[in-house]
């Protein structure tokens, strides 16, 4: 549907409601305060708000925006569409810098909707665990932010496994499949394995690298494969034996955070990485173009509400 960003649901607010209100009420309008479908009436007049219902239940009135992270914006809608979409197609992400230029809005409104939108992206709930009978995921970790005088300060931390200031992101993927990432205040035995446990089938092969704590982590699988990236090994046994898929992500996540974002607080990881996990697991290989990709964004600001503070002087991208 969307070709580019010249599509009139970007350029008009009217159109951009109808819009909103088709994909979010496809069975009928639906009351955000009672529950109810199809039993409102739209409000006429030429005082009444753009978009405006009145529930013949609870007699309380709504728009579409009511009960989702759009609510009580005073952004045009046809910009929140457009600023979705710019976030869903674009493989390293968007700067709150960059919106704020290509939307005609403050910086500081930029960054808020970026996040918002990054909370629209997040599943709520993960529909089952990954993997299954013959299926391969692979686990690793990696290592986001510090500062560059930091990188070889502790000597003690082996290479790949963290430096100082840096924040940890595990991410578990499925060969061919989604990706699933976390923030962990450590890495370790102790908080990868409930993890594990809960978000991988039973059945499935997992691989991992060489490191201590996944030495037992296949205890809980059909089966458990290491490679040796400190002895320099990547793939063994006919190419099957990797975590090349894993690696893989990281590259385009941290190609993103550098490149586009540059600095990510503590704070805010866990939504960076339910934007990367978001366009990986709907990505065009899957067969996701970029509108379906930005309606299925969109569907995700339903019954959540998100208020942020930006710390002064902080220029969270």
């Amino acid at each position: 549907m969307f070709a580019d960003i010249n599509n009139p649901v970007f350029q008009d607010e009217a159109k951009a409601r109808d819009w909103l209100e088709a994909e979010l009420w496809a069975g009928g309008v639906v009351c955000p305060h009672c529950g109810t479908v199809d039993r409102s009436t739209k409000v006429q007049g030429e005082t009444a708000r753009a978009g405006l219902y009145m529930c013949n239940e609870c007699r309380k009135q709504f728009t579409v925006t009511v009960g989702t992270l759009f609510e009580r914006s005073h952004v045009p809608l046809n910009k929140w569409l457009m600023a979705v979409y710019l976030m869903s197609s674009s493989k390293k992400g968007m700067s709150a810098h960059q919106m704020h230029r290509m939307l005609g809005v403050s910086y500081k409104t930029a960054w808020f909707m970026a996040h918002r939108i990054r909370e629209a992206m997040r599943d709520g709930k993960f529909p089952g665990p990954l993997g299954g009978q013959n299926k391969v995921v692979e686990a690793d970790e990696t290592y986001i932010g510090g500062k560059e005088k930091n990188k070889h300060a502790n000597k003690r931390i082996r290479k790949g496994r963290g430096a100082v200031g840096k924040e940890a992101a595990f991410s578990l993927v499925e060969r061919d499949g989604k990706v699933r990432s976390f923030h962990l205040p450590e890495v370790s035995a102790k908080t990868l394995k409930p993890i594990l446990k809960a978000q991988i089938d039973g059945r499935t092969f997992l691989m991992t690298d060489e490191a201590g704590m996944y030495r037992k982590a296949g205890d809980d699988f059909a089966g458990h494969g290491t490679v040796n990236h400190s002895a320099d090994e990547y793939v063994r046994h006919g190419g099957f034996m990797h975590t090349n898929t894993v690696e893989n992500y990281f590259s385009i996540l941290k190609r993103g955070i550098t490149g586009t974002y540059h600095h990510v607080s503590q704070q805010h990881l866990k939504r960076y990485l339910a934007e990367f996990d978001f366009r990986y697991n709907e990505r065009a290989k899957l067969g996701v173009s970029d509108s379906e990709r930005m309606t299925k964004a969109v569907k995700g600001i339903v019954g959540k509400r998100l208020t942020l503070r930006r710390p002064e002087g902080r220029a969270n991208a």
